[in-house]
């Protein structure tokens, strides 16, 4: 599917995302009420049922720009070594979301990573919009290019995802790299964690390093991927951070 010259001008990236605040009565009266409205659409529920609020705050604000928090972005490129691929990765972590966004946006802003075509899992759907709307909240500028996409037509994103390249046109269809990489005999980068725990290790156990060796597992996943669609031999494991 892609040769090799075409893989090494790819830049992988994953993010992880967590709840803005550890609960939901943290939030100011004004967010709550923006969380409820934005919960019951989600959920389908009418103003007039009973609804646990709290609750879908920790399930669910992690996935939406305007409630969550950048807690991790790791980026990751392939190179060769003596004939056989390997990951190089750099990882952002902090409790201070403005500082990964920061360390995000000098990396997408140097010059060659302008000579690299950004890929990953959703995205196009998830991380690069949220990456842009939380920086944009935080006041970081410039916006890198890479994630600018302003009057751009859907076929001028020029991000490789790897759901979209999954669906073969089919619209219709949502794979979960951890379905992907079991469907394709691909080490998973599903350990004792995935997507839905990262609150909770943020907020509750406070463990950033645990988070940022689960985001490069999914980086080092998505990078097998490719290689095993391009009928390439996969990366073996890398040292986390």
């Amino acid at each position: 599917m892609f040769t090799q010259s075409q893989i090494e001008k790819l830049l992988f990236i994953d993010i992880e995302t967590a709840s803005n605040a550890p609960q939901f009565q943290d939030l100011s009266p004004k967010m709550q009420g923006f969380w409820e409205r934005k919960a019951r659409q989600y959920y389908k529920i009418s103003v007039d049922e009973e609804f646990d609020v709290s609750a879908s705050y920790l399930e669910k604000a992690g996935i939406f720009a305007e409630f969550n928090r950048v807690v991790c972005v790791c980026f990751g490129y392939i190179r060769w070594e003596k004939n056989a691929p390997a990951g190089t990765f750099k990882t952002f972590y902090n409790q201070d979301e403005k500082q990964v966004l920061l360390d995000t946006a000098q990396t997408l802003n140097q010059p060659k990573s302008s000579q690299y075509q950004l890929c990953g899992h959703n995205i196009k759907e998830f991380d690069t919009p949220v990456l842009a709307r939380r920086m944009l909240i935080h006041g970081v500028q410039p916006l890198p290019k890479s994630l600018n996409n302003y009057g751009k037509k859907p076929w001028e994103v020029k991000h490789l995802d790897t759901l979209e390249l999954w669906k073969f046109g089919d619209f219709k269809n949502f794979t979960s790299l951890d379905l992907l990489t079991h469907l394709l005999h691909i080490p998973s980068p599903k350990g004792d964690m995935d997507g839905a725990q990262v609150g909770v290790v943020f907020w509750q156990e406070q463990n950033l390093e645990k988070i940022a060796q689960y985001c490069q597992k999914d980086v080092q996943a998505t990078m097998n991927l490719i290689l095993r669609l391009s009928n390439m031999p996969l990366i073996q494991d890398e040292e986390t951070p």
